[in-house]
C-alpha cells in the first residue's frame, strides 16, 4: 500500500487521484469541508424525512414501486432492502482496481453534500478503503442507467458487513469478518442512504480513467513502433516534416508525426526508399501512422474532457441542491460516458490494425524490402516470426469485434420505468479487453521492428540512437534479438510487460526527450 494520501473534498478530485487509490493503494481522507457538507446535507434530509409528504427515495419505494408511501418505521429497512435486492450480481469477479476505483469515486460523490448521506458512512467508505478491504463485485450486472446499480449495490452490502469481500492479503471471507479485524463498524443506513451508494456512474467512470491513462501509454509507444518500423523497411521520414502536418492542423496528428520524427534522428536507415527497387512512396501503414495514431489521440483528449466533466459532477437521483430542495433527475444516464468508451474501443482496435499490418509488411520478404523471410534466421529450417504474426492478427481480429459499440444496444428493465439505458458498464468491460489486446499487439511490432533493425545493422546501416536505445532495452528485459527459433512466447511477452509499464518510452526518452 502506499503511504501517499487522497484528500477528498466537495470538489476537485482529479484522474491521477483515481489512479493512486485504485492502483497504488493510496489512502483516503475527508476534508474538513467535505465532512461540513456531508453533516449540512444530512440535516436537510432528516427534515423531509419527518414530513408527512412523500420524497423519493426518502420516503418512497424506488424504481416502479416509487408509488408507494414508507412508513417511518419501515425506512431503515428500505435501505438496507434495496442494497440487498440490487446487489445482484453474477459471473466473474471484477478486478481489484476497478473495485477500488468504484468505491473511490462513489466516496467523491458522497462528500460533495449533494447526496444526503451522513458523515459516518463516507468515513466508513474511507476506512474500508484503507483497510485495504475490496467487495467481491461481478461482471454483470449493470445497465449504466440509475448508475451502476449492482457494482455499487456489492460494495454497499460491505458497508453494511454482508456478502463477501477479499481482505488485503487477497483471500475472499464474509465482509463481517473482514471489517471485524480491522475495528470498522458495520453502518446502518437511515433515510436515502442505501440509495445514495448505489445510484452513479462511478464503474464505468473508473474504468474510463484507467483507460485513459493505459492509451496515453500505449500511442506514444506505438509512434515509437511505427518509427522502428519506418526504419527498418528503408522509409523515408520526410513525410512527417512539420510543415506536411501544419496544413492539415488536427493536434494529435502533429503530436505523433513530431514523436516519430524525434526517434528518427541521426537514422542511417531512412531515405534508402530510391536504392533498391525504388519506390515513390511508402505504404499507408507507414506513410499515414502519423494520422491515424493522431486521430486516436485526439479521441483521447476529448475523452478526458469527457472524464474530467465526470469527475466534477455529483451523480445521484434524487439530489440535495445548495437551496435545500431535494429534487429528482436523470444525471445518472451513462450516456456521456458510455459514448467516449465505446469511442476509444474503435480508435485502439484501428491502432491494433495499423501496428499489425507493419508487422506483416516487415515479414514478407516481396514487401520487406530486403529483409529475410519472417526475419528468420535460416527461412525453411526456421520459421521466425511467423506465428507471432497470427497472434497478433488474432488479437487484431478480436479488438474489431470489441469496437462494436455498447451504447447502442439499449434494453428496458424496471417494468418499462427505465426504458433506455446506456450499457456504459459493459463499454467499459470491452474497453479494458480491448487495452490489454492493444499492448499486447504494440509488443509484437516492437519485437518484430527490433529484430529487423538489428538485422539491418548486420547488413552496415546503423538504426538511430533512439532505436537502438530501445533496442537495448529490450534485449535487457528478456526478449532477445535475431537467432535459430527458439520457445518464443516468453520473448513476447517480455516485450508485452516492457511495452505495458511504459519501459519503451522510457528507453528513448534520454536521448529524444520527452514524447507526447
Amino acid at each position: 500500500m502506499d503511504m501517499h494520501t487522497v484528500v477528498v473534498g466537495t470538489s476537485g478530485t482529479t484522474a491521477e487521484d483515481v489512479v493512486a487509490v485504485a492502483r497504488h493503494g493510496a489512502r483516503v481522507e475527508l476534508s474538513a469541508a467535505a465532512v461540513e457538507a456531508l453533516a449540512a446535507s444530512r440535516l436537510i434530509v432528516d427534515a423531509l424525512a419527518a414530513k408527512p409528504e412523500p420524497v423519493y427515495g426518502v420516503s418512497t419505494g424506488f424504481g416502479a414501486l416509487a408509488s408507494r408511501h414508507i412508513g417511518p418505521e419501515l425506512r431503515a429497512q428500505l435501505q438496507r432492502n434495496i442494497v440487498r435486492s440490487h446487489a445482484a450480481g453474477m459471473g466473474p469477479r471484477v478486478e481489484r482496481e476497478v473495485v477500488r476505483a468504484l468505491m473511490f469515486l462513489r466516496l467523491k460523490t458522497v462528500a460533495s453534500g449533494h447526496t444526503g448521506v451522513r458523515p459516518e458512512v463516507a468515513q466508513t467508505m474511507a476506512d474500508v478503503l484503507n483497510a485495504g478491504i475490496t467487495p467481491v463485485v461481478h461482471e454483470y450486472g449493470s445497465l449504466g442507467c440509475s448508475g451502476d446499480l449492482a457494482p455499487l449495490s456489492h460494495c454497499a452490502l460491505t458497508l453494511m458487513g454482508e456478502g463477501d469481500a477479499e481482505g488485503p492479503d487477497g483471500t475472499v471471507r464474509p465482509a463481517g469478518e473482514l471489517l471485524a479485524a480491522h475495528g470498522i463498524t458495520p453502518v446502518e443506513l437511515r433515510e436515502k442512504e442505501g440509495l445514495a451508494l448505489l445510484n452513479g456512474t462511478d464503474g464505468m467512470l473508473g474504468m474510463l480513467v484507467m483507460a485513459l491513462a493505459d492509451l496515453k501509454n500505449l500511442y506514444t509507444s506505438a509512434d515509437i513502433t511505427a518509427a522502428l518500423s519506418l526504419e527498418a523497411l528503408l522509409g523515408t521520414d520526410k513525410v512527417l516534416a512539420p510543415e506536411l502536418h501544419a496544413i492539415r492542423p488536427h493536434p494529435g496528428q502533429g503530436v505523433s508525426a513530431d514523436n516519430m520524427l524525434r526517434v528518427l534522428a541521426g537514422s542511417g536507415l531512412t531515405g534508402h526508399h530510391q536504392d533498391d527497387a525504388p519506390r515513390v512512396q511508402d505504404a499507408y501503414s507507414v506513410r499515414c501512422a502519423p494520422q491515424v495514431n493522431g486521430a486516436g489521440r485526439d479521441t483521447l483528449d476529448h475523452a478526458a474532457v469527457v472524464a474530467g466533466r465526470e469527475l466534477a459532477s455529483s451523480v445521484d437521483n434524487p439530489v440535495v441542491l445548495p437551496d435545500g430542495r431535494v429534487e429528482s433527475n436523470g444525471n445518472f444516464h451513462g450516456a456521456p460516458v458510455a459514448y467516449v468508451l465505446d469511442f476509444l474501443a474503435i480508435v485502439a482496435a484501428d491502432l491494433g490494425s495499423i501496428c499489425e499490418r507493419r508487422t506483416d509488411r516487415l515479414l514478407d520478404k516481396n514487401r520487406s524490402h530486403g529483409l529475410p523471410p519472417f526475419l528468420a534466421d535460416d527461412a525453411g529450417v526456421d520459421s521466425g516470426l511467423m506465428i507471432a504474426q497470427y497472434t497478433q492478427a488474432a488479437l487484431v481480429s478480436e479488438m474489431k469485434r470489441l469496437a462494436v459499440p455498447a451504447s447502442a444496444d439499449s434494453i428496458p428493465s424496471s417494468a418499462m420505468q427505465e426504458d433506455h439505458v446506456s450499457m456504459g458498464w459493459s463499454a467499459a468491460r470491452k474497453l479494458r479487453t480491448a487495452v490489454d489486446n492493444l499492448a499486447r499487439i504494440v509488443a509484437v511490432e516492437l519485437y518484430a521492428a527490433t529484430r529487423a533493425v538489428e538485422i539491418r545493422a548486420a547488413q552496415g546501416l546503423a538504426p538511430a540512437p533512439a532505436s537502438q536505445a530501445a533496442v537495448d532495452a529490450l534485449r535487457a528485459a528478456g526478449a532477445e534479438g535475431p537467432g535459430p527459433d527458439r520457445f518464443l512466447a516468453p520473448d513476447l511477452a517480455a516485450a508485452d510487460t516492457f511495452v505495458r509499464e511504459g519501459r519503451l518510452v522510457a528507453a528513448v526518452e534520454p536521448v529524444t526527450g520527452p514524447l507526447a
